[in-house]
């Protein structure tokens, strides 16, 4: 196959064309595949939220002052639509979407953050719906693992824009209990509903026309359009007097001034001050001495034989730590993933190269993002002292190790093994810290707000006129508080690639999407890095829009007298602008690393 990301050149030579052909989808009433859960749970969703927004228009509806009464011009839109929409990249389609929808003409600025929130959903969830409907039909393999993406993809953006909704709502008089988040909660989830969307189309830019791709197609038009104009129109919360007093509940302001305390503490004990008694015990004690809730061993000596069966035992919806200690040993089972609903789980192995979770899916017969060894997408994921791997090859390309689009996750002292496509970190919030990573084009990719902290990372000799190319960010929208850091790690080249690591050099990363963003601070760059540092993905794409930045990097490959001269890369001199990529102000956390018991530097140092 010829194509690195999603059909995009890899940075190579010429290869063949792919010579993947799919068949065509039968429509059929014979599968007994429809998701008819998947249904009931959105009907459930749009019965509950539906209520919420009702309640909500309630609020939005009454007349300005008293005896006004309320306005109901129709198909022409306000000048707070007009302004809300103007802040948006697709204001046509925005527009046209809020001025039919009810109350969105009577409302104000303010109120239409709520409102475009819930439009948003709706569409979403009716998206949802109609997707899992077509589930009985006859689809190949390929076909089919795209599609099994869409809905699990959308359904994550349901969930999203959902809590989304609830965080900014209008307040209701009486107050009310019921899930609510920070400004950078709803930044987090808008961004990876937005991620989502992309994900799941571009899973079918690899599949021949047929039935299901016409009707996916059809049926997903405009979502990732409308979810940008939403996220724009509470972006500009932050910017904008008329949308400074939309209310956001339980508020975070994560002031510099608590940073320097939060090093002070981890002077101390190796960990900060929030990190609660009983993970910091999970984190310093040896595995064979936690008192585990699930043991998971090879050799029928704990409580399952599968990581799939521990995963499936574990509670939904877990509001405690559910730690899954998994004895040493290979793990090789049908795409492992720990799903939205199981939440707080943290997988302890016996080390590096002792447990070892691992899998062969590639693209051609899967799509990237189905062909994960281990996917994570339940909030508070924790994986610490084991291997991830992908053995497929680089004859076979993208081949995933590990995927985690879970918020608030965290990976520690593990190893992430693979060769293109190794480390997926698709969406929200994630920490790495101490870990390996190994692999060749691309080899950590997506679309989180990811730290990586003291962690290896590891060039390996790539296929014949191949180029390695450590990062390829893929941020579509400007408004997404999304990229990758990198700091306080070592960049490193495997024995197999120094001796030819002239003739197969490696880059530090590559722009996947327009707004593509990483950083490198303060990490050591070994001798196999180009001078020139970074590698175009196509001709002139995103050189002008992207942020690419280096600060304070050390060792032979960090000398940046010959970097790129392109108008988004940089070399970072400032301590403040180098600061809002550290885990304090990139990922925000203060407000959720305590609870991991993982030690971290908060700032650019101790």
């Amino acid at each position: 196959m010829g194509y690195g990301r999603l059909g995009s050149p890899e940075p190579t030579g010429s290869f063949p064309e792919s010579s993947l052909t799919n068949q065509q989808e039968k429509p059929t009433t014979t599968s007994t595949r429809k998701p008819k859960l998947i249904i009931l749970g959105v009907i459930a969703f749009l019965l509950f939220f539906g209520a919420v927004a009702s309640a909500a228009l309630i609020v939005i509806l009454r007349p300005k002052t008293s005896g006004e009464p309320a306005k109901s011009i129709r198909g022409k839109p306000s000048q707070s639509i007009s302004k809300a929409c103007s802040m948006t990249r697709y204001p046509d389609l925005c527009v046209n979407s809020l001025v039919d929808f009810p109350g969105a003409l009577n409302a104000g600025q303010r109120d239409l953050v709520h409102i475009s929130v819930n439009m948003t959903l709706q569409h979403v969830g009716k998206a949802l719906y109609d997707v899992s409907d077509i589930g009985n039909l006859q689809m190949d393999v390929l076909v089919r693992s795209a599609y099994e993406d869409c809905l699990e993809l959308l359904d994550e953006s349901v969930n999203q824009l959902s809590r989304s909704l609830v965080s900014v709502a209008p307040p209701v008089e009486g107050g009310g209990g019921g899930p609510v988040g920070s400004t950078q909660d709803v930044m987090t989830w808008l961004s990876a509903a937005l991620t989502n969307q992309d994900t799941c189309t571009e899973g079918f830019d690899d599949v021949s026309g047929g039935y299901v791709k016409d009707q996916m197609l059809v049926k997903l038009k405009n979502l990732s359009e409308l979810v940008s104009n939403c996220l724009a129109i509470f972006a500009s919360t932050s910017d904008n007097e008329d949308f400074s007093g939309v209310p956001i509940q339980n508020r975070r302001r994560l002031m510099e001034s608590n940073f320097p305390a939060m090093a002070e503490e981890k002077e101390n004990d190796g960990f900060p001050a929030w990190v609660t008694r009983r993970d910091r015990r999970l984190l310093q004690t040896p595995a064979p001495a936690i008192r585990a809730d699930i043991v998971v061993s090879t050799d029928g000596t704990g409580n399952y034989k599968t990581i799939t069966e521990a995963i499936k035992a574990a509670p939904e919806q877990s509001t405690r730590r559910i730690v899954i200690y998994v004895k040493a040993g290979r793990y090789e089972e049908d795409n492992i993933k720990v799903g939205r609903k199981k939440t707080n789980l943290m997988f302890i192995g016996d080390g590096k190269g002792k447990t070892i979770i691992t899998g062969g899916k590639s693209v051609g017969t899967y799509t990237t993002f189905h062909s994960a060894s281990f996917a994570a997408t339940g909030t508070g994921f924790i994986a610490r002292d084991m291997t991830f791997e992908n053995h497929a090859g680089p004859a076979k390309h993208q081949a995933v190790a590990l995927r985690v689009g879970a918020d608030h996750g965290v990976v520690y002292r593990c190893s992430i093994i693979g060769y293109q496509d190794t480390l997926y970190v698709h969406s929200q919030r994630q920490f790495f810290r101490e870990c390996d990573v190994y692999g060749t084009v691309d080899f950590i990719f997506g679309n989180a707000a990811v730290v990586l902290q003291n962690c290896n990372l590891y060039a390996r000799k790539p296929m014949a006129q191949q180029k390695n190319t450590i990062t390829a960010q893929n941020r579509k929208d400007p408004n997404q508080n999304t990229g990758i850091s990198i700091h306080n790690c070592r960049i490193l080249a495997t024995p197999d690639l120094e001796p030819v690591k002239y003739a197969n050099p490696t880059y530090l990363g590559r722009p996947w999407k327009m707004y593509s963003r990483t950083v490198y601070m303060m990490s050591y760059m070994g001798d196999h890095i180009n001078p020139r540092g970074w590698l175009e993905w196509n001709g002139n794409f995103a050189l002008d829009t992207l942020y690419y930045g280096e600060y304070m990097n050390d060792g032979p490959g960090a000398a940046v007298g010959k970097r790129v001269g392109w108008k988004g890369y940089r070399v970072i001199t400032s301590v403040a602008e180098a600061s809002k990529f550290t885990v304090a102000q990139f990922i925000y956390g203060s407000s959720w690393l305590p609870g991991t018991g993982v030690a971290f530097i908060a700032g650019l140092s101790v």
